[in-house]
């Protein structure tokens, strides 16, 4: 992250998406010719602005390097320049300082020499300064007039400091001689290099990925490169890793658009985790709004000047959050520099719920199956329905962030490994082996050739993707022990069969690994599985693997085969997994309501509670294709007869729609009471026997509004306050809002759930509550980031305002993306969620245009 204050930039470029060559990052290029990279030739880090002067030079591409939506990909190619500029070498022996930040994700951790990552020289033995990779370290080798004219000795990092993910690298020395290295932020090797910069030669070349003369080549990724005629301190390096890569940014930044992405990235996080609990436009507790830039943060901050500014006074001495754990040293040090730095402010609003999640390195589609997806994958590649044997043998997956198939919940035991052997058996003692054979390869034969040529296609379906020479002759090897043992040809294709269904390519869907575990790009048929699985839960079929071979497909191309795949019945039990996961439908399989509280409930209303909303799902979404955001007010419902009573539609007209279950369509049109999802006894039993306010109104905060709120202090007494004589569970909830201690929270999600008073712990609607208080449905709704909230009269005013709600719009689709990437959306993807929010709102906002737009957005399709 290249921050305003560093005057002394010497050189910088960024690999960004759309790019042929390196493109330049703080200066004009609309030449589309070579790779212009910018020389500011002021050494002063104090210097105005005005005395920087830019310089070009060029850098030619030569071998297989790659250009990617993020980054540049080394395959044994380079980037050199022919010459570098006089000026280049005379602005750091003006200096006597450099420093070398990279981001980089090498493809392993094998690569000696060291590898050159980038170099400042001649050949294999004269430099200037050279930064590398040797195995599983960085190795910094610099020249100056006290070492020797290959820059020996080095500076390495530790063991196992390189690894293959993102990685933050920073070698700084300065005037004195003080070399340090860091990685990811913190320092982990140093030594003094003494001498000076005297001795270097303008005539050595500037290169990236390899040696000049080759012969060093590093294989990886290389996402920003950044060269400084000072020292960086340690406070600007750990300010630098903390805000990451400025993603998807023009080649032309600005340092104040740089400026701007640091605020998004390091500033608002730290705003957002810990002030605006209190300090939000709704709270502003003691008059200061800090979500927005208000007159009160006005009056708090006073850009250039930390000392002189409240806020930092009071986070300085732990005044500030009060009664919260006090900011991290190194969020301190972000604070304090970005107050002296100007204080940049580039959002309208902090949205809390963007910050909620930390953006990480995985790309959330290395996991697991899920339960539901292992029974799909199954019957597609090999025509066995096992859904109910995995169901009875497999353990039950937990909710993480809203969802089952959130990959870092997604983990393997014992009782994992057992299921899926005993699976594998059981699936393949139904499997007609010569026939299921016979697909792929036409000779039943025990030949190596034969068995090589079945492994391979037959792997491929089953794997999801071609099989490397190891792993035919791994499956190779089963079926030679089958035959050696005196199996035949079906014991044999059984037995490979078996032991593919107990892989990991199989059991996770596993990306950008080889065999070796080194870092390689998106193939065809990883995206392909990746698309499949969103919409289908399942294997690609071949349409969708044709469709994808082209190397020049776009994204039109994946939005039509997505609309394809869309009609086929897959896409619908898919829809449904959404639907169940997201509402947490499995709640009712553990409802036991008091039965002397509620003596007419029957277990099996559960099971029609959970039917009525799949069904009134399904009508909606596939039957009318309306916008998802009429789930919350439709009107119009599907019950069995026992349901519609305990609702009390007995006196509606029905119209039957399956004679199987006895469900039947019922017009709420005129039954203001019901309609939309919030008032169906599969949601409405969220609050347990009390029709708990506090559960209710998370639920609409949390899964609607997209609204977050802190968990309460240690010393909170949480125990709830149950309805007595005189007091309702609304009136004990309003109680609450008043009060100092918890009405600050309190109020941003119970009164959500006031239009739900009249509905009791199991759905059914009163007047009055078992104690004779009278009940009201009246309240008001408050959307995040709002300062006014909106009255509501009743229920149905309320599921109005809320699908009228642009923020509830997006927080679908927020949802649905969560869903379909297998992990919660973090600040990084914030932008890319609202243009696809944007566009599928034009395309009519229906669940197969989110879903179509999620898939072709850059959150799936690279």
């Amino acid at each position: 992250m290249l921050e305003p204050m560093h005057r002394a930039i010497v050189l910088a470029f960024l690999f960004l998406a759309g790019s042929a060559q390196l493109r330049q990052t703080l200066a004009s290029d609309s030449t589309g010719g070579p790779a212009v990279l910018l020389l500011l030739g002021d050494a002063d880090r104090n210097a105005p602005s005005q005395a920087i002067q830019p310089f070009s030079i060029d850098m030619n591409p030569s071998g297989r390097v790659e250009n990617l939506a993020d980054s540049a990909h080394f395959r044994g190619g380079k980037f050199s320049s022919p010459r570098v500029s006089s000026n280049l070498t005379r602005a750091f022996q003006e200096s006597n300082e450099l420093t070398i930040e990279v981001w980089l994700r090498a493809s392993n951790t094998t690569q000696k020499g060291p590898a050159r990552i980038l170099s400042f020289s001649k050949n294999s033995n004269e430099r200037n300064f050279t930064l590398g990779q040797d195995q599983d370290r960085i190795d910094i080798r610099l020249r100056t007039t006290k070492t020797h004219s290959n820059g020996l000795p080095s500076l390495a990092s530790p063991k196992n400091t390189v690894t293959r993910v993102r990685t933050h690298v920073v070698y700084t020395r300065d005037q004195r001689g003080n070399a340090k290295l860091f990685v990811n932020g913190e320092l982990c090797s140093q030594r003094k290099v003494a001498g000076t910069f005297a001795n270097w030669d303008d005539s050595y070349q500037l290169t990236l990925g390899n040696e000049v003369t080759g012969a060093r080549a590093w294989n990886g990724h290389l996402y920003q490169v950044a060269l400084y005629t000072r020292a960086l301190s340690e406070a600007e390096i750990v300010a630098n890793h903390s805000a990451g890569l400025p993603v998807g940014k023009p080649s032309q930044a600005s340092a104040e658009e740089l400026a701007a992405v640091h605020f998004r990235r390091s500033i608002a996080p730290i705003l957002s985790k810990h002030c605006l609990e209190c300090h939000d436009l709704a709270s502003a507790k003691g008059d200061l709004v800090l979500d927005r830039q208000s007159p009160s943060y006005l009056e708090s901050v006073t850009p250039g000047d930390a000392e002189s500014s409240p806020l930092w006074l009071a986070v300085e001495s732990d005044e500030m959050p009060h009664n919260r754990a006090p900011l991290l040293p190194n969020e301190k040090v972000l604070l304090r520099e970005w107050i002296q730095s100007g204080a940049k402010w580039s959002l309208d609003w902090i949205d809390p719920a963007d910050y909620l999640h930390a953006p990480g390195t995985s790309s959330g589609f290395i996991r697991r199956l899920t339960v539901d997806e292992y029974i799909q994958t199954v019957r597609d590649a090999v025509g066995v329905d096992i859904r109910e044997e995995a169901l009875e043998l497999l353990p039950k997956e937990l909710r993480a962030d809203g969802f089952r198939n959130t990959a870092y919940n997604l983990t393997v035991d014992l009782d994992h490994i057992q299921a899926y052997n005993e699976l594998a058996n059981r699936i393949t003692a139904q499997l007609d082996a010569r026939a299921f054979a016979n697909q792929f390869w036409g000779k039943a034969r025990l030949t190596d050739q034969d068995m090589r040529g079945l492994i391979e296609k037959m792997g491929a379906r089953i794997l999801r993707g071609p099989l490397n020479e190891s792993e035919v002759d791994l499956f190779r090897g089963v079926s030679t022990t089958v035959a050696a043992s005196g199996g035949d040809y079906e014991a044999a294709v059984k037995a490979t069969v078996t032991a593919m269904l107990q892989s990991p390519r199989f059991l996770y869907l596993i990306e950008s690994q080889t065999e070796d575990g080194s870092a390689v790009d998106l193939s065809r048929h990883q995206l392909a599985s990746r698309i499949s699985h969103i919409v289908w839960g399942s294997l690609p079929d071949p349409k969708l693997l044709d469709a994808l071979s082209d190397e020049s497909f776009d994204r039109e191309t994946v939005r039509r085969q997505v609309l394809r795949m869309l009609k086929d019945p897959r896409a619908i039990s898919r829809s449904h997994e959404f639907l169940s996961q997201w509402l947490n439908l499995d709640h009712v399989d553990s409802l036991k309501p008091d039965h002397d509280q509620f003596p007419t409930w029957n277990a099996n209303l559960a099971d029609d509670m959970r039917e009525e909303t799949h069904a009134f799902f399904e009508h909606l979404v596939w039957n009318e294709r309306r916008p998802l955001v009429e789930l919350l007010d439709a009107q119009v419902t599907f019950c069995s007869p026992e349901l519609a009573n305990h609702y009390g539609l007995g006196e509606l007209d029905p119209v039957a729609i399956n004679n199987e279950s006895g469900i039947a369509r019922y017009d709420l049109s005129g039954t203001p009471t019901r309609g939309g999802l919030l008032t169906q006894g599969s949601l409405l039993t969220i609050g347990g026997d009390d029709a708990s306010t506090v559960t209710r109104g998370l639920f609409v905060l949390h899964q609607l509004l997209r609204g977050v709120v802190n968990d309460p202090p240690p010393c909170v007494d949480t125990t709830p306050v149950p309805a007595s004589p005189g007091a309702s569970t609304r009136m004990i909830a309003e109680a609450r809002i008043k009060n100092e201690s918890c009405g600050g929270c309190h109020q941003r999600f119970e009164p959500l759930a006031f239009g739900l008073s009249k509905f009791d712990g199991i759905g059914a609607f009163h007047e009055r509550d078992e104690f004779g208080n009278r009940l009201h449905d009246d309240g008001r709704l408050l959307v995040p980031g709002a300062s006014d909230s909106i009255q509501f009269e009743n229920a149905a005013q309320l599921m109005k305002q809320l699908a009228s709600s642009e923020r509830v719009r997006e927080s679908l689709v927020w949802k649905l993306t969560q869903f379909a990437i297998g992990r919660p959306p973090t600040s990084e993807d914030a932008d890319v969620i609202r243009k696809i929010h944007k566009r599928s709102q034009s395309a009519g906002a229906t669940y197969q245009n989110i879903l179509t737009e999620i898939v072709a957005s850059e959150l799936v399709t690279p």
